[in-house]
């Protein structure tokens, strides 16, 4: 159990598993008990699930979401340094079915909670998370919504005509991960399939780097 902060909702722990590795996100429920709720996945950035996700899934909870914390590499390990994530996420990123196998557990494990309401869960994510939330929904995951902060924007295997909700995209302008021309192509991307979209870019911002 997590520690409370300032009467937020705690987290649970709760353990899946994709392609034979042990995953475990951490669950942040309302803390109004019955009726039914909007669920969220949070994937973080590119060293794993930490306080990061946690802080903003415990946030969404107290809006009156069900809000997963996703793990990204197994048994809820946060990677030590960039240097270590790295190549765990070209890995990943190589295998685009893999990507999608990850996010497909986690939401799967969200909708096996009580009180979820299907036609109301969301996918966001942080940098790497953020790719990942937008390849989930190119795989024709049933998402109402799609938010990226300092998100990866190439499609990696998805089609982006089987979205089937709204996107938003949050970058810095000055970031010099996601350029001007991936911002076109994506924006292309999008048009060609006619999805509801949006593209926030921030003057003078440059790309969050993440901390361990």
């Amino acid at each position: 159990m997590l520690a409370e902060e300032s009467g937020l909702p705690n987290g649970r722990t709760i353990d899946y598993v994709v392609d034979g590795l042990s995953l475990r996100g951490t669950l942040f429920e309302p803390m109004a008990e019955g009726g039914s709720h909007g669920g969220v996945l949070v994937f973080p950035d590119a060293l794993g699930v930490g306080s990061h996700a946690r802080s903003r899934a415990r946030r969404l909870a107290q809006a009156g979401y069900v809000a997963l914390a996703c793990d990204l590499h197994g048994d809820g390990k946060r990677q030590d340094s960039l240097q270590q994530a790295v190549p765990l996420i070209q890995a990943l990123s190589a295998r685009p079915d893999g990507i999608r196998a990850l996010g497909v557990a986690a939401l799967e494990a969200l909708l096996a909670q009580p009180g979820i309401d299907p036609l109301r869960v969301a996918a966001i994510g942080y940098c790497f998370g953020g790719a990942m939330a937008l390849e989930l929904g190119r795989s024709g995951a049933p998402l109402a919504a799609l938010v990226g902060f300092h998100s990866g924007l190439a499609r990696l295997d998805g089609d982006a005509g089987r979205i089937r909700g709204r996107v938003l995209v949050c970058l810095g302008a000055e970031d010099p991960v996601v350029d001007a021309g991936q911002r076109s192509a994506f924006e292309a991307e999008m048009r060609a399939v006619g999805v509801d979209w949006q593209l926030h870019l921030y003057g003078g911002v440059y790309h969050r780097l993440p901390a361990p």
